[in-house]
Formats: structure tokens, sequence, C-alpha cells
């Protein structure tokens, strides 16, 4: 992990207790094997980690009390006892019944209304796992650079590549100048014209593919505002990303494979990202759309059948 992605974990006011969960989920894979058994033993028992002291939960998962501190700085928390308290409040939300448990993987013999009630839950606690973790100054930052952008480029492959044609429709519709680009040698090409003033807009679960990655790292290289929207703030595309937005990190499972989790939350932040430049461009963004609108009415009416 860079010193860039470490600080931006550190920096800023402590996350709330309902997106600890959501935080291991998403750091936990780039962790040491130690730092994991901290992580795992917060979110596990938030209540029974929250009455211990870093020396008790480091010997409960036998660790040093440096493991446990670098694993809260990690999550977010300037500290082991900003740590406790946001354990003592995830406590008591799961106490109020107001954190449900995980259900099931789907099963290749579930019921259809089994599959639909599976996937709803997991659908629902995909969002609210990237609310509860979204950081609201990279997400304010992002949303300043889009809305004064002179120029937008959007790159993404695959599922991502879906997420990024539905953003930069969204804000061509309100009169900004974006592209999504989904042939990688045409990101390339396109982010090399590319300059101070311009936005890009990377879109990667993973954090590391590489045909996303490249044309970013052009962008970032010749002066344009680089966001990434990713799973992975670790991973390498961060190292080319002024602002970064991270999304969850859905379970995955053998019929719901990464791609169908991963872009429910990168659509909600797409969403997030649309709404807020809307209203900091509402006086343009207002007629823009209402203009667009009204130029697909006509395809909206019904036509009657010819007798």
């Amino acid at each position: 992990m860079t010193n860039e992605v470490k600080e931006s974990f550190t920096h800023g006011s402590p996350p709330a207790p309902a997106a600890l969960v959501a935080k291991v989920r998403t750091l936990a894979p780039s962790m040491t094997r130690s730092m994991q058994r901290v992580a795992e033993a917060v979110a596990g028992d938030p209540a029974g980690c929250a009455a211990l002291t870093v020396t008790g939960l480091a010997e409960l998962t036998g660790t040093s009390e440096a493991t446990v501190v670098r694993t809260a700085r990690l999550l977010g928390y300037p500290g082991y006892r900003d740590l406790r308290l946001a354990l003592a409040g995830l406590a008591a939300q799961q106490q109020s019944g107001r954190a449900p448990s995980v259900t099931a993987d789907i099963a290749v013999d579930d019921p259809l209304a089994d599959v639909v009630a599976k996937l709803a839950y997991d659908e629902q606690q995909t969002l609210a796992d990237t609310a509860a973790a979204l950081d609201m100054v990279q997400l304010g930052a992002a949303v300043g650079a889009l809305a004064g952008a002179r120029r937008i480029d959007v790159y993404g492959v695959g599922a991502s590549c879906l997420v990024g044609q539905d953003l930069a429709q969204k804000l061509l519709r309100i009169g900004l100048i974006a592209h999504a680009h989904t042939d990688p040698h045409l990101a390339v090409t396109n982010a090399v014209q590319l300059r101070s003033g311009d936005a890009a807009v990377a879109i990667t679960h993973s954090g590391s593919t590489g045909d996303v990655i490249e044309p970013l790292r052009v962008a970032f290289d010749h002066g344009a505002t680089t966001i990434a929207i990713t799973g992975r703030p670790d991973g390498p595309i961060s190292q080319y990303a002024d602002h970064v937005l991270t999304t969850s990190t859905a379970r995955e499972s053998e019929l719901r494979p990464a791609a169908m989790s991963s872009r429910t939350s990168q659509l909600l932040v797409v969403d997030c990202l649309f709404v807020g430049i809307a209203q900091r461009t509402y006086e343009t963004a207002a007629p823009a759309l209402a203009a667009s609108y009204e130029a697909l009415a006509h395809r909206h009416t019904p036509r009657t059948r010819a007798r």
C-alpha cells in the first residue's frame, strides 16, 4: 500500500460505527495476516472487543499492541481508543436489531423466491456498506473537479464499462462534455489530449485492471484531475488518482460473480457524483436536463395503431 493511500485512511473524521464492517471487508485482502486477525476479530465480535484493552485484544488475536494500533489506523481511526468507541456503537446498533445477520450464499437448488430474497438482501447490504464507508471529503472534491472540468473522460472495461457509460450519459444530459471510452487503445489516445482543467474517471472493482490504469496514468501525467472508483483503494489504480471513491467489496459466490455485486455499489457512487454535480451547476444543469427530456419526449409517446 502506498503512503498516499495510507494517509487517505487516517486523515479526516473517523468512520461512523456502521462503516466499520464495510472497511474490514474492503481492506482485509491487503492487510498482513496478523492485521487481518485483528480486523476479523473486531468485525466479528464488536461488543466483546470493545471491552478489551489494546493489550487484551493483542493477546486475543495472537498479535502485538503495535499491530492492533496499526490496524485501527488503517481502518480510519486515529488510535485504539477511537476504534473501541466505534465498536461500542456498532455493538449497540446490533443489539437494537438494526444490523441483520448475513444471509447464506445462493445454492444451485434454491427456489426462485429464496434467490430473490437473498439477492435483495445482498444488494441492500452492499449499498449500505458503500454509503457508510464513502469518504465525504473525497466525494466533495471529486464533485467539484467534475463540475468545473472542461472535458471529462471515463474509463472502464467489462461490467465497469457499463457503469462508465451510465456516468457519461448522465453528465452529457446536464450539459457537460463527457465521453466513456470502451476501447483501451482509444482511451489512451484520448487521455493524451487531456490537460489541466480536464478530468478523468477510472472505474475498476479490483483496482488493478491494466486497461483502466493505463489511460488514468496518462491523464494524470498530463495534468488532468483524476478520480478512481474502486473496491480496492490500496490497489495500483490509487497511484494515479487524485481522489479515490471506495465501493463496497460484496461477498462473491459461484452464482453471484463480483461483476454483479460491484456494479451495485459503483452505480450508487455514480448517482452520488451526478446529483452532487447537478447541485453545483444547477443554473446550467436544470435547463440542460429539461431540454434533454423535451428532445426525447416524442419517443415516449405511444403510437396509434393504423386501422
